[in-house]
């Protein structure tokens, strides 16, 4: 595992995300700066959001065309600028074609991103994986602290501080493209090194795309679940259970922070045991926890289960993605852009279908339903395949 690196490309994470992160912050400011309505603050997150995770598997399969080092750099410096641009213009259009070209960055940056570390990571892509996660982890998780601060020292303006730290960011990228080319390919070299001649290991790479469909519907499981869990678990301490809007939102941040250890945990054990038994375990994990906070209707039996539910939640992520990689080992790139890019989207489609369904039966039926799409997530991990070792 090239270290170095590794920890150049999570910060390269964190760069990009803290831009995702931050916007849902900057929203409010938008109403009270600039005039906007709710239906014009749902556009922009749908501008950030939707066309990114949809574009996001084409450039994983053009990352898988060639060496495209630089795309990282581009996403970086894209994402940062188009931020910066949004507090020193009025006009919604063009705020709306800046937040989607942050969102288009974003896409560039990450299955370019995730395919780099799957070849430098060495034999630990588990743990490799978990590293990079945990730079977007930290971005989404200071995004919002950090745009409060800046806008309420600076105004609108200190928006400008994003587009500063991505041209510093990316230009640190473009720098080391060529040694980040460099070690990835050596990495290569040394692993098929280590491989016995005629063995298995040695037999040449190929795509399961059987497995990797299965490993969609997980994934599309997986993604309903966690927006679900996101949107709902506060409104169900606060309406159900009586708990303040303070208490209810501290749910989300405990599972946010104890997330960041959940990663590195979860990228460990997928080493260890393996990426289908690492998923399997976090998704089967998932199930008791959300049994206890449906039916205790205890909002202290809430709390008791943020933690593990924040470990089956996150522990996984470094799972799920690399073994995507390895299902499509010779497609490294689009694996990486469906599984990093359509596992968010997916679940902000189906979601506010969910809100309809809250709206018609309450919420304590929302979170059984809940439940029971964490139940067939669970039970869908069981019919995915080990990765043939390529």
């Amino acid at each position: 595992m090239n270290k170095k690196y590794l920890y150049m490309l999570s910060t390269g994470h964190l760069s990009v995300d803290i831009n995702s992160g931050s916007l849902p912050a900057i929203l409010p400011f938008f109403v009270s700066e600039y005039g906007m309505d709710y239906t014009s603050i749902a556009g922009l997150m749908f501008a950030s959001s939707f066309l990114s995770s949809v574009i996001q598997p084409l450039f994983g399969w053009l990352a898988d065309k060639g060496s495209r080092q630089w795309f990282m750099g581009l996403g970086v410096l894209m994402t940062g600028l188009s931020l910066a641009l949004t507090g020193f213009v009025t006009d919604y259009w063009s705020i709306f074609a800046a937040v989607t070209i942050m969102g288009i960055g974003s896409s560039i940056f990450h299955p370019e991103g995730a395919r780099n570390v799957n070849a430098i990571a060495g034999t630990r892509k588990g743990q490799g994986m978990s590293i990079f996660s945990v730079g977007g982890n930290a971005g989404f998780g200071f995004g919002p602290l950090l745009a409060v601060f800046l806008i309420t020292t600076f105004g609108m303006k200190g928006t400008a501080f994003y587009g500063f730290t991505a041209i510093i960011m990316s230009s640190l990228l473009f720098l080391a493209a060529p040694s980040i080319r460099r070690a990835a390919e050596a990495s290569r070299i040394a692993s098929q090194q280590d491989r016995p001649v005629g063995s298995a290991a040695a037999s040449p790479q190929q795509n399961d795309w059987a497995a990797f469909g299965r490993l969609f519907l997980v994934i599309v499981f997986r993604s309903t679940a966690f927006t679900a869990i996101s949107s709902f678990l506060p409104l169900f301490c606060i309406q159900s259970l009586g708990a303040t809007p303070a208490i209810g939102s501290a749910t989300l941040s405990i599972i946010s922070i104890v997330g960041v250890l959940a990663t590195l945990v979860g990228g460990w054990l997928a080493d260890r045991k393996g990426y289908v038994h690492t998923l399997r375990y976090g998704c089967c994990l998932l199930v008791p926890c959300l049994a206890v906070v449906a039916f205790a209707h205890n909002i202290w039996a809430v709390f008791a289960m943020l933690i593990p539910m924040s470990f089956a939640m996150q522990g996984p992520y470094a799972a799920f993605v690399v073994l995507g990689q390895s299902y499509l080992a010779k497609s490294v790139g689009f694996a990486s852009g469906v599984t990093l890019g359509l596992s968010f989207s997916m679940g902000g489609i189906i979601v506010p279908s969910l809100g309809w369904y809250a709206d018609h039966f309450g919420i304590n039926a929302v979170m059984v339903l809940i439940l029971i799409i964490a139940a067939c997530c669970a039970a869908a991990t069981f019919l995915l395949p080990q990765p043939k070792r390529s």
